[in-house]
């Protein structure tokens, strides 16, 4: 099996794979950034995140995700200074059935159930609130993609929860991390692949 950091990728153009039906049942990887990096959602102290009131919205959004829509199931999840990495199951419905609407996603026509729809809610709602609160319409909260894998078998889906539990230790080394990339600008020129590989 792969390492997990082959997945951990950031990438501003599409990554959606051709073809793919994203509403179809599966587990999913997602790691959605803020604009620019910023630090928004709080601060890691010794190792543990603590979630500021910004964090504290996207985090609510994050678990409401689960509470709206029956075909979503979350597994492990963190709320990261700038960035979020969560698991996410998208299931059939309670008769078992797959949704007769079509489900492969077109530019511009969004379809319900799917993840880019699921994520794509999530990033509007967030923004939305934390505008409201800190009075800046229509600024930008989040990047515009976001990373996406599909988890295939039971020992990637152990190995990607354990990256999300240890995050917040791991977080004085991560490329995410502002103050990390200025201390190695010669080691975060590298790909994150190549970094978080021999971090882990």
């Amino acid at each position: 099996m792969k390492h997990i950091a082959d997945y951990v990728k950031f990438h501003r153009k599409s990554i959606r794979l051709k073809g793919y039906d994203y509403s179809q049942t599966g587990a999913y990887f997602v790691t959605i950034c803020t604009y620019k990096r910023e630090l928004l959602f709080g601060k890691v102290k010794n190792g543990e995140m603590l979630l500021g009131g910004f964090g504290k919205v996207a985090e609510s959004e994050w678990l409401r995700t689960a509470q709206i829509r029956e075909n979503v199931e979350l597994d492990k999840y963190i709320v990261m200074p700038n960035h979020l990495h969560g698991i996410l199951f998208i299931i059939h419905n309670c008769r078992g059935t797959v949704p007769r609407a079509p489900t492969l996603e077109q530019f511009g026509r969004p379809v319900s159930g799917s993840l880019p729809t699921i994520i794509r809610s999530f990033k509007s709602t967030v923004t939305k609130q934390i505008n409201q609160l800190r009075n800046t319409p229509a600024n930008n909260i989040w990047q515009r993609n976001y990373f996406e894998h599909i988890i295939r078998d039971d020992e990637e889906l152990k190995c990607i929860r354990e990256y999300i539990i240890n995050n917040p230790l791991k977080w004085q080394f991560d490329k995410e991390n502002p103050k990390y990339v200025e201390r190695n600008k010669d080691i975060c020129n590298k790909s994150t692949e190549q970094h978080i590989h021999k971090l882990l």
